[in-house]
């Protein structure tokens, strides 16, 4: 693996909240199966942000399969997917995604669908503040980077439809974001492991506690640090392994007081080599404005929404679901349950525990 696709794929890792130092996910990246992947980027000129300034944006991002296009050549078999909080196309190329869903016969058989895996701003390849303005980069929301989507594929891509949107984590958001900002945009949508509501609670607390540890560490320096600033970091790397555990599958993974502290040692250690303080600030930030609750009624694409019962992000008892399905025309949801398998928030890349809606939904939207 190249090493900034590696680099990018830890970060993801981290964020994603994956459970495994030893386990499948480091598996996966030594024996990830080869796809057929074009990397390009393209520019975005004189890209408005929501704060009103205005600069030519670079969005970096991937495709597998081919294209079909229309009579008037735009692109009819274009499915979409959006990472997460710190995350980059390259996560959906890990086999325990990729293997079950572009093989032969697969939901995105690369035979017949076209798959875009962009990195939004901020994230991955695409202009980001650690590229030299720090600070002064425009503070991006979410309504942002799926403008940025929007624009990326019908500019670079001619896409005015996408077949599928699928999103996980920040991407199950901007999916919730689409549907209501533009209803009749995507086909279908599967948002995994968010909720449609104002983050808010526990979700934004956890959050902002990261955002204000690193801005607390005297070497953040307002954003001028001349090395990463290495207290702050572990704060914030600290905070997301445990927001993004899975409690029955670390016990049974690190089972005595000595393996447990192992794990947290390799795990902080490997994290934190990687980030980039004013990136995260950034990207914990840009969910501040984010709420689709009271606009749920304009989502008229169908929708297949799942969850996962011991996601401490996004928990398990709350009644926003069932509200949520009511107010959408055609949506359905559904809870994984936990067990010691799951994988906590990061449930969302393992594909073997949602493709059958994902087939139901496909088929539910076909035509």
């Amino acid at each position: 693996m190249p090493k900034r696709m590696a680099m990018v794929a830890l970060a993801a890792f981290l964020v994603a909240g994956a459970v495994h130092a030893r386990g499948p996910a480091m598996a996966d990246a030594a024996t990830a199966r080869e796809w057929p992947v074009v990397e390009r980027d393209h520019v975005l000129k004189g890209f408005r942000f929501a704060t009103g300034e205005t600069m030519d944006v670079r969005m970096h991002y991937r495709t597998l399969g081919t294209p079909k296009r229309d009579a008037k050549g735009r692109v009819t078999n274009a499915v979409m997917i959006l990472h997460g909080t710190g995350g980059a196309g390259t996560q959906f190329l890990q086999p325990h995604f990729a293997d079950m869903l572009y093989a032969d016969g697969a939901p995105f058989d690369l035979k017949t669908t076209y798959v875009i895996l962009p990195d939004n701003i901020g994230h991955g390849g695409s202009s980001k503040p650690s590229d030299g303005m720090r600070m002064a980069f425009p503070r991006y929301d979410y309504d942002d980077m799926v403008d940025a989507q929007k624009r990326l594929l019908s500019e670079a891509l001619a896409v005015d439809r996408p077949r599928l949107i699928l999103g996980t984590s920040m991407g199950c958001m901007h999916a919730f974001v689409w549907g209501a900002r533009y209803p009749q945009a995507a086909r279908a949508l599967m948002p995994l492991a968010c909720l449609p509501v104002e983050i808010a609670g526990i979700n934004r607390a956890w959050r902002q506690l990261v955002i204000d540890g690193i801005k607390a560490d005297p070497g953040w320096a307002g954003g001028n640090y001349t090395q990463q600033p290495a207290m702050g970091l572990r704060n914030a790397a600290s905070i997301m392994i445990v927001a993004g555990a899975a409690p029955l599958a670390l016990q049974r993974q690190y089972p005595t007081r000595a393996d447990a502290e192992r794990y947290a040692t390799e795990r902080l250690a490997a994290a934190t080599r990687t980030l980039d303080a004013n990136d995260m600030i950034y990207q914990f930030d840009s969910s501040r404005n984010y709420n689709p609750w009271p606009t749920l009624e304009r989502i008229a694409a169908p929708v297949t929404w799942i969850n996962s019962a011991d996601d401490f992000i996004n928990p398990r008892n709350f009644p926003f679901p069932a509200e949520a399905v009511k107010r959408m025309p055609d949506a359905r949801f559904r809870m994984i349950e936990e067990s010691d398998q799951s994988f906590g928030h990061s449930t969302h890349t393992h594909a073997r525990f949602w493709i059958d809606d994902l087939r139901d939904l496909m088929a539910r939207s076909e035509g």
